[in-house]
């Protein structure tokens, strides 16, 4: 692996850590961890787009990175994720080498840890407990979408936002309830776009869920005093 011992260390517990790798052995990680090459973006940089060839999966070393879909028309895409230091992006174009379904855009200055098409394939020659980690990080993938769909036909925006902020409170914290606190790096708009609303709409909304004491806003911090009061306004 290219990159200081510092950066190894970090690859074989991200690894370790996630859906895809967690039932990985330790020598498997630190095989994957020697396979991976960094490479550095900057804020806006593209790091590909939607249609292009599918070649690497990144681990996000530094910083964070959105995945859009782009609107047909030319206006705003819509932001799926927004990923962070430890996160996962490209896995499937990866898997299938088809082209990327959707554009990752550093959304801030990003360290990424990379692992390569043809590096890959030599891994799932020599460790094939990967590959079954691989399929069940597919299927938690799956489940994940599935609710995504779920939320869009069943609930109304305010639901749509309220479930959106519970995932990413569980996701970093998870096992927490009362006064979760999340880095909060999201823009009125590209909250919007996650939840299929406009930048206005967002805006009042979380006026609202300020309002009622669901949610406040202390610097850089979201803060959520009681996790499954703001997930039952979602359902209502």
């Amino acid at each position: 692996m290219t990159g200081q011992s510092a950066s190894a260390a970090f690859a074989i517990e991200a690894l370790g850590r996630s859906t895809l790798f967690a039932r990985v052995g330790p020598d498997a990680l630190a095989a994957c961890a020697a396979s991976l090459h960094v490479r550095r973006y900057r804020r806006g940089d593209t790091i590909f787009h939607q249609g292009d060839p599918g070649a690497s999966l990144y681990i996000i070393e530094s910083g964070s990175v959105k995945i859009v879909l782009p609107s047909p028309d030319g206006e705003e895409g819509a932001i799926i994720a927004t990923l962070g230091r430890g996160d996962f992006f490209g896995e499937l174009a990866l898997l299938d080498g088809a082209p990327h379904s959707a554009t990752a855009v550093a959304g801030e200055p990003v360290n990424a840890l990379v692992l390569r098409k043809a590096d890959f394939e030599a891994l799932l020659e020599s460790q094939p407990g990967i590959r079954q980690a691989m399929i069940a990080g597919l299927v938690a993938e799956l489940r994940r979408l599935t609710n995504h769909v779920e939320d869009l036909h069943f609930l109304d925006l305010p639901g749509r936002l309220a479930r959106q902020i519970v995932r990413l409170a569980r996701d970093a914290h998870p096992g927490v309830s009362r006064d979760v606190r999340l880095e909060w790096r999201y823009t009125q708009s590209e909250l919007g776009a996650m939840i299929g609303g406009t930048r206005q709409t967002v805006n009042r909304l979380m006026a609202d869920l300020t309002a009622r004491g669901l949610i406040r806003i202390e610097g850089e911090e979201l803060v959520i005093p009681d996790l499954d009061a703001l997930s039952g306004a979602a359902i209502r």
